[in-house]
């Protein structure tokens, strides 16, 4: 056999083995990310007990990363400020917040066909008023 076919077949057995280290490394992160959304459980919040204040909370788990400021006036949430959704087809799961704020609870029913997203913005308001 000739070098450069030696050369040729080392380059393309790297190439192979590098596109599958890639692969690998995604799918670990997938799996990453469905447990860590599988995971998210809600507490339920007393908002009695929540200072008057304006309160920052985040959620991250990997794909989908929530940032929000939420606003408790009097025992109530009076406004949920989305400071920052990165999400992957989960845009339309942003109103979920108003259903925070119309039923002054965090555990809502999740934007239907954006669940992931909406509980990643639920626990970031959950978190931002713990």
């Amino acid at each position: 056999m000739s070098d450069k076919k030696k050369i040729v077949i080392y380059v393309i057995t790297f190439v192979l083995l590098v596109a599958f280290a890639c692969l690998v490394i995604y799918l670990k992160s997938v799996s990453d990310y469905k447990k860590a959304v599988k995971s998210i459980v809600f507490e339920e919040i007393d908002l009695a007990e929540v200072a008057d204040g304006v309160y920052t909370g985040d959620c991250n788990v990997n794909f989908i990363y929530a940032k929000v400021e939420v606003t408790v006036q009097d025992g109530r949430i009076e406004n949920i400020s989305i400071l920052e959704h990165r999400n992957e087809r989960g845009e339309s799961a942003e109103a979920v917040v108003d259903k925070i704020v119309e039923e002054q609870k965090i555990d809502v029913d999740a934007v239907s066909g954006a669940t992931n997203s909406s509980n990643v913005l639920k626990k970031a308001v959950e978190n931002a008023l713990e």
